[in-house]
């Protein structure tokens, strides 16, 4: 579904910068906006340090003097705002309104329509005329003796939960997945230390009571790897190379 993110008459350049960042590492590229303080706002240096990269989301971005520039082909807006209102669009978190979403992509077609967050400035928020104009408007729960939310970082939580409703990305593993020991070699172990705790005199080979097959059992539930079991056998080389204790 074509996704468009909108900034409002934005004032701090860094922010259209962190925001671009935002958008790009959750694969979106569609940003426009509306009025901002600075008509170069995409070519400061600023916006470009903060931008961190994302160089083509500002390349491809935007500038429009209204809204309904903006919103051109977009058919579900979504306000986000933190006052609540007399009136207006139901109000709901990202997270339930992409939930509903995702639940209603699943019968359309995949280039049906488009969906466009909208973000007023940083200084007033969005106007009362332009969240009436919405289908929704999204608020991010936060502290409520504190819930002032930088904008960029706004925008990441709200693609974040849109990028997952739409099937996010696979989270690739950052270690190599263990190679667990096959059961000769927890056998091969079991019986070094076997020869270790005999040789500290902890064990009674006429007299072994149930203490092997309970360390067979421990040594099963903590699912060795192959290294786990040449550490362990380093352990049993140690016991069988030091004195044995004296019996008292």
């Amino acid at each position: 579904m074509k996704t468009r993110f909108v900034l409002i008459q934005t004032s701090h350049a860094g922010n259209v910068g962190a925001t671009a960042r935002a958008l790009r590492v959750m694969g979106f590229d569609d940003l426009v906006l509306v009025q901002p303080r600075w008509p170069n706002v995409l070519r400061r240096e600023e916006t470009i340090q903060r931008a961190s990269g994302a160089l083509d989301v500002l390349e491809k971005a935007r500038i429009v003097d209204t809204l309904d520039e903006a919103l051109e082909g977009m058919t579900t807006l979504c306000a986000t705002a933190m006052v609540p209102r007399d009136f207006g669009p139901p109000t709901l978190t990202p997270r339930e309104w992409a939930s509903q979403q995702s639940q209603t992509l699943k019968g359309s077609e995949p280039d049906q329509g488009g969906v466009a967050f909208l973000f007023g400035s940083e200084r007033f928020g969005m106007l009362n005329e332009d969240i009436y104009r919405c289908h929704a408007v999204l608020t991010i729960p936060t502290d409520p003796q504190f819930g002032s939310l930088n904008l960029a970082a706004a925008v990441q939580l709200v693609a974040y939960e849109w990028r997952l409703a739409l099937g996010g990305f696979e989270v690739k593993p950052a270690t190599l997945e263990p190679q667990l020991a096959d059961a000769q070699q927890v056998a091969g172990l079991l019986k070094h230390w076997e020869q270790a705790l005999v040789h500290l005199q902890f064990l009674d080979p006429q007299a072994p009571k149930k203490l092997l097959p309970r360390l067979n059992q421990m040594f099963n539930r903590a699912q060795l790897t192959e290294e786990d079991i040449h550490i362990l056998r380093g352990v049993a080389k140690q016991m069988l190379e030091s004195t044995p204790p004296r019996r008292a």
